[in-house]
């Protein structure tokens, strides 16, 4: 295992949920952390700021940079490396962890919704691997993680929201494609999903509070990805793994500690 002290993490939809929580496990190891997200101001609704990211990353021991960034947009990507390199010299890991979610079905999905996810999700995993490429190549152990799901044809999960299912599945076959062809530069190139629903913000907007009995917190994510990034890059790329799967390989037995409401039964993630 390697050190992320110094380290430079950049990560996508870093203001909140799973993002942030990926943000202050790696700070706490040192890291410098690129909180790159669209939210500058604070939401109506939701919790969170690039800017009170950055405070907390500070205090987990972290050096931060809080950059407003739209991840379709190929100019703002472009400035988001450009500044990470120059405050920080260089990129280790790329976190692409900004995402949309629609589960609605062919009739209830506008187009402009369909190409939202399709921008966000698997566009934005392209662009930004293409644009921090240069970056990685010099780094002692580079990796892409994207937050995105493994690769099952069963019709069950495309039935009533394939426009967000392909989105996401795009994001994993980029994940083995890349994989496979940034594999002589040493550049792992990986993807992570919860076994359980989540617990975050957004998630307590769609199911409200009665969903959070069978989810876990964020913080699972967060030790799973951390210890991604701290793993020799040449030793695991193209995979697709499961939070819980991947940490028990890493010695953790104590699951428990996860769940919003102990004891409760556990509601599988979509995918899983």
């Amino acid at each position: 295992m390697t050190n992320l002290k110094n380290k430079t993490i950049l990560i996508t939809g870093g203001s909140r949920g799973i993002g942030r929580e990926i943000a202050l496990k790696c700070a706490s190891e040192g890291a410098n952390i690129v909180i790159a997200a669209k939210t500058a101001e604070p939401h109506s609704k939701l919790p969170g700021t690039i800017f009170t990211v950055a405070e907390e990353v500070e205090k987990a021991g972290g050096r931060p940079l809080p950059l407003q960034v739209d991840v379709r947009s190929e100019e703002s990507v472009q400035e988001m490396v450009r500044k990470t390199v120059e405050k920080f010299g260089g990129i280790d890991a790329l976190v692409n962890n900004a995402g949309a979610i629609s589960l609605t079905d062919l009739e209830s999905t506008p187009m402009k919704r369909y190409d939202l996810m399709h921008s966000i999700n698997a566009r934005a995993v392209y662009l930004c691997s293409q644009a921090a490429l240069p970056s990685l190549k010099k780094s002692t152990n580079p990796h892409i993680l994207n937050l995105s799901p493994p690769l099952s044809l069963n019709p069950k999960w495309l039935k009533g929201h394939a426009a967000y299912t392909v989105s996401k599945y795009g994001m994993s076959l980029y994940t083995i494609g890349l994989a496979e062809e940034l594999r002589d530069h040493g550049i792992a190139v990986n993807a992570l999903w919860p076994r359980t629903t989540i617990w975050t913000a957004a998630l307590s907007m769609l199911l409200g509070e009665e969903g959070k009995k069978g989810a876990r917190t964020p913080e699972i994510m967060g030790d799973a990805a951390r210890e991604i990034l701290k793993t020799p890059s040449r030793e695991l790329t193209g995979q697709t793994l499961i939070d819980e799967d991947f940490l028990r390989t890493r010695g953790s037995t104590d699951f428990e500690k996860y769940a919003c409401v102990p004891g409760a039964e556990l509601m599988p993630d979509l995918y899983v």
